[in-house]
């Protein structure tokens, strides 16, 4: 691919081509595309940023490419990120040409029993493979790179991203075995550059994370801007602010036409808190406990934070170490790119800990979420191998669950605190901040970028609506806003911005080395197992003589009866006995038949007398 970089002033870039590489791997997904609401109209627009036009979009002025037809329609499409947090993945289709914006995963619901990650479904990418020209990473968060190995097993494509965000993906997509179908390319903050059919600008935008990136893309049809995950933190760790300067120059000439935002923090008002807060939190929190061990987690990512953990226990005279592998990968990673500062005389093994006095130790360890194999969940389970938690101990929880996670996080805490440590976490002191912007910056973006159109993504449903309505008190509303979900595509011509029909775009689930071999159905029956257990009966039928061999067997797993079970079992080895023999002698005999005559007594049966409805499960040998 022919890629060259420019300078933000608009010019001619080389075009991209390239040929597809020969299809890896599984190619199936459990994907159905569901019906979308329409986005609503908000009728009464409340606290304008800046004078709007109520009329259709369309005939705004400043989006210079409005008068292009519908030759030149831009199309983007939706596989992830729309309705939930994570799977983020989208396509900005340009003149036949395809670029994806980020290949998330996203971790199991409670109602996914054994599946390991969920991705977005990849049938749309694998059936255009020859057109896509790239893929662009806005940050190193998993939500929105994990998915790239798996992604690489179909075709490969040139990725880019910041240094930091390709280090981070390159990590996952050497472990699966596929770095020599990844062609890492680094972008720097402000750079534009020729990425097959349009030139693509990279503006700085903090985050949790180092080096995010907003993204904002030149095609015909005017400047489609995707917010990428960001808030506007005056005061960041390391000094690198949303470049709100950039956006409204753009805004200005040639204008956003575009704004596809950040949903997350919608529905929370005014403004995130700066992540130096946490900083000043942590440092009072080492000095009111200078004789005592602390251990600090955190998302392995969230470099910023470990700087932060690093700084305050340095300055009380403590040597740092690492716990989790993920951890100690990233903090090696960072410091090599100079991104993160720690002395090498601050750092010590985490082996030696022990020998060292308790009010000279930190220790920064993976396990924020509660994952069950995570550090931190062997530390409060007593498995550790490198060290036990000792009573006097201090645990700091410097992260928010994640949706969904809220329980194996609490359980967690109750078992930190059943060994009598001190647990500290943001229900307690400000010991963590977020990465999202809230309302009041979200509303900020929408004045100063001015966009005709916008699309709220990343998000549950809930926090795009809200958001939808935030940009209605904005003065952005009507048919200049669309409420979209997974699979949905929509269009952007002179006209302005249509939907235009729907794509696969549900699940698709991993379960070890298992990609999409998974479907709903499979999971139901894991949900039942799990609920109310399988009883099954084993019964051998004599086809020549027509006859039930000897007594069937009735065999339970996770199912218990406990008024007279025997009783209750014996009954159903006579019934099967009865159903098999009436089917026998109706000249029944085969092998389907016969399963579903056992099987329809047996539940019956159970249902009638416990209320309870387990997998029933048939198994008949015939001789």
């Amino acid at each position: 691919m022919k890629s060259e970089r420019q300078s933000r002033d608009p010019g001619k870039g080389g075009g991209s081509t390239r040929s597809a590489a020969p299809s890896k791997g599984s190619g199936k997904g459990s994907a159905k595309a569901q019906p979308k609401p329409q986005a609503k109209a908000q009728s009464k627009p409340q606290a304008k940023a800046q004078p709007k036009p109520q009329a259709k979009a369309q005939s705004k002025p400043q989006a210079k490419a409005t008068g292009k037809g519908s030759h030149d329609a831009v199309r983007i499409v939706f596989l992830g990120g729309l309705g939930e947090i994570g799977r983020n993945c989208a396509c900005i289709e340009v003149n036949g040409r395809i670029l994806v914006l980020d290949v998330g995963i996203m971790f199991p619901d409670p109602d996914m029993p054994g599946v390991d990650l969920v991705l977005p479904d990849f049938t749309y990418l694998r059936e255009n493979a020859d057109r896509v020209d790239g893929i662009i990473l806005t940050h190193g968060h998993e939500d929105h790179t994990g998915g790239l190995a798996y992604l690489l097993r179909d075709f490969s494509a040139p990725i880019f991203g910041s240094e930091l965000t390709l280090a981070l993906a390159r990590n996952r997509v050497d472990e699966a075995g596929m770095a020599d179908r990844a062609q890492f390319i680094p972008v720097r903050d402000g750079e534009r550059r020729r990425i097959g059919p349009c030139d693509v600008e990279f503006i700085p935008v903090t985050h949790s994370v180092p080096h995010a990136f907003a993204t904002a893309f030149h095609t015909p049809q005017g400047i489609i801007l995707h917010s990428g995950d960001f808030k506007i933190d005056l005061h960041p760790v390391d000094g690198r602010r949303t470049d709100l300067a950039r956006m409204g120059a753009l805004a200005s000439d040639p204008g956003i036409r575009l704004l596809l935002i950040d949903s997350t923090n919608a529905e929370e008002p005014g403004f995130t808190e700066s992540e130096s807060s946490v900083g000043a939190t942590l440092e009072k929190v080492f000095l009111a406990r200078p004789d005592r061990r602390f251990i600090v987690t955190c998302f392995a990512s969230h470099i910023h934070r470990v700087q932060q953990v690093a700084d305050a226990a340095i300055a009380g005279g403590r040597s740092v170490a690492t716990l989790g592998r993920s951890m100690q990968k990233n903090v090696a990673l960072a410091r090599r790119l100079g991104l993160l500062h720690i002395p090498d005389q601050s750092l010590v093994d985490i082996e030696d800990i022990d020998d060292l006095d308790p009010g000279r130790v930190c220790v920064i360890s993976t396990g924020s979420q509660g994952e069950p194999m995570s550090a931190l969940s062997r530390l409060a389970s007593g498995e550790n191998r490198f060290f036990r938690l000792q009573e006097n101990d201090v645990v700091v929880i410097s992260a928010h669950p994640i949706p969904g996670n809220e329980w194996s996080v609490g359980r967690v805490i109750d078992s930190l605190h059943r060994r009598g440590v001190e647990v500290i976490h943001s229900g307690v002191d400000t010991v963590h901040v977020s990465g999202h912007a809230k309302q009041g910056e979200l509303a900020m973006l929408m004045s100063v970028t001015s966009p005709e159109f916008l699309i709220p993504v990343h998000g549950e449903y809930r926090h795009m609506a809200n958001q939808v309505r935030l940009a209605g008190s904005m003065g952005i509303a009507g048919d200049r806003v669309l409420l979209c979900e997974d699979g949905d595509t929509v269009r952007l011509d002179g006209a302005g911005l249509h939907r235009d029909g729907t794509v696969p775009g549900g699940y698709l689930f991993v379960d070890g080395s298992s990609v999409g071999d998974i479907g709903h159905g499979v999971l139901r029956d894991r949900m039942v197992l799990a609920e109310e257990g399988v009883v099954m009966a084993v019964a051998t039928v004599d086809l020549k003589r027509g006859e039930v061999v000897g007594t069937p067997q009735i065999v339970t797993r996770g199912w218990a009866y406990d008024h007279d079970t025997e009783s209750l079992l014996d009954e159903a080895r006579a019934q099967v006995t009865k159903a098999l023999e009436q089917a026998l002698s109706s000249g029944s005999n085969d092998h389907e038949t016969l399963n579903r005559v056992a099987r329809k007594a047996l539940g019956r049966l159970v249902g009638d007398r416990t209320r309870q409805r387990p997998m029933i499960v048939p198994v008949i040998v015939t001789v």
